[in-house]
């Protein structure tokens, strides 16, 4: 029942079911195979618009990594109809924006924008999309952009050390390739594979249409139509997703010097998609790293003073969810660090975990998912997201439902497998040449 998660609402407040509605969702599918969920929010003046790859890193070819990421780069350099600077002024000049992002598993172009603009913003998404001209002056250019991007992450250890624990964790992977590339792959991209790679992956099939604020569906629909209705999957250039096995995997355990002032710690594990854990590590990753009153940030932080920042974290894949724990601290303070963590994750405050923090846990989940759907871009995210993880929409009042029904026994044995030394890699980079 909900009410373990929600105090009792009173006066006007809104109920626990009206805040876990998201309104009306609408979905359906083009001739085409292209998938369209809208999702009307009518208090709001604006549209977010979503045009979803579920193309990432691991779908980049072997000796090209970074692939998925430039494209997403190079649809900005020029089309048929813009140049890059018409790209983005055509849009910020009626007050919206445009943004992009790769992820190791997809590719989203998105546009927000005033209701009235909804029809700039398809044309401007289709014309990306679909007629790209790749200037090769401009493509080299941003290989340049790109080179500095990956040295920006060489120069900040906390993401170089998630870069180099998933090239561990699954080693000769596309999972275990960082999303940027090296410098070697990216200065061997060129527009020939660029397009190859497009003809395989930026098919209808394979995209989503994600609109969610002050609109109608049946105009969405009719303009994903009028725009990429005529998009076509090519059969003979369709790729398969390289999955990875989960009983592959090798826990490591793996000490470092690095050329940096903090020992940077990161201990994980994975489980399978379909783990029954799976809800308990959710809860486990709130009670661990949700906010100031989180255990990791009370035990390394406030009570011993450890750790300036320590937090956990959740990885959702194809074929498997991966469970992080990050700390940075100083050099002489590492060892006790990594005590004090692996004490917590076999002690009693987890594997016999207080009733109390487990509805608190939840309650911290509940809010965080309500106070996300008051941001349009989370809330389009979260639509297309669900659809790739788990092949259909889910209302947060079914996800609440499932957060709720996850008892302590579960929450204790997600811990538990933490615990267990044979499951947990640890990789450490402490400071020195």
């Amino acid at each position: 029942m909900r009410k373990n998660i929600v105090s009792p609402s009173s006066g006007n407040a809104a109920s626990p079911e009206e805040r876990l509605s998201t309104g009306v969702v609408n979905s359906e599918t083009l001739p085409n195979g292209l998938r369209i969920v809208s999702n009307l929010v009518p208090y709001v003046h604006s549209v977010t618009l979503g045009l979803w790859i579920d193309a990432g890193s691991r779908e980049d070819p072997e000796g090209l990594e970074g692939m998925a990421h430039f494209i997403e780069h190079a649809l900005f350099k020029g089309t048929q109809k813009r140049d890059y600077v018409e790209i983005a002024r055509c849009i910020e000049q009626t007050g919206g924006y445009i943004d992009a992002w790769t992820t190791k598993e997809q590719t989203c172009l998105c546009v927000r924008c005033l209701r009235e603009h909804l029809h700039l913003a398809f044309d401007l998404l289709a014309d990306l999309c679909c007629n790209p001209l790749f200037p090769p002056g401009e493509i080299d250019k941003e290989k340049e952009v790109v080179l500095e991007e990956i040295a920006s992450v060489n120069d900040t250890p906390e993401e170089l050390i998630f870069e180099d624990f998933d090239r561990r964790t699954f080693p000769a992977h596309p999972l275990g390739t960082p999303i940027l590339g090296t410098e070697e792959s990216v200065e061997r991209l060129s527009v020939e594979g660029i397009r190859r790679f497009m003809r395989r992956h930026y098919t209808p099939s394979k995209m989503i249409v994600t609109a969610v604020g002050n609109l109608d569906h049946a105009e969405v629909a009719a303009l994903a139509d009028s725009f990429l209705g005529h998009l076509k999957d090519a059969p003979e250039e369709q790729a398969t997703r390289r999955l990875f096995d989960p009983s592959a995997y090798r826990p490591f355990n793996v000490t470092q010097k690095k050329s940096v002032f903090q020992s940077q710690i990161l201990l994980g594990t994975i489980i399978p998609r379909d783990d029954r854990r799976f809800w308990g590590f959710m809860v486990l990753n709130a009670m661990l790293s949700s906010g100031m009153s989180s255990i990791l940030n009370l035990e390394l932080r406030e009570k011993r003073g450890l750790v300036y920042q320590a937090y956990s974290s959740v990885a959702f894949y194809d074929e498997l969810t991966a469970f992080n724990i990050y700390a940075g601290t100083d050099k002489g303070k590492t060892a006790k660090t990594l005590d004090t963590i692996g004490k917590l994750l076999s002690g009693n405050l987890l594997t016999e975990p207080d009733p109390a923090e487990i509805i608190a846990a939840k309650s911290k989940m509940l809010g965080s998912m309500i106070l996300g759907m008051e941001k349009m871009t989370r809330r389009m995210s979260n639509i297309a997201q669900d659809i790739f993880y788990y092949g259909r929409y889910l209302s947060p009042a079914e996800k609440a439902g499932m957060i709720e029904a996850v008892t302590a026994e579960e929450v204790a044995m997600a811990a538990a497998s933490l615990g267990i030394p044979e499951r947990l890699s640890t990789l450490v980079y402490k400071p020195g040449r």
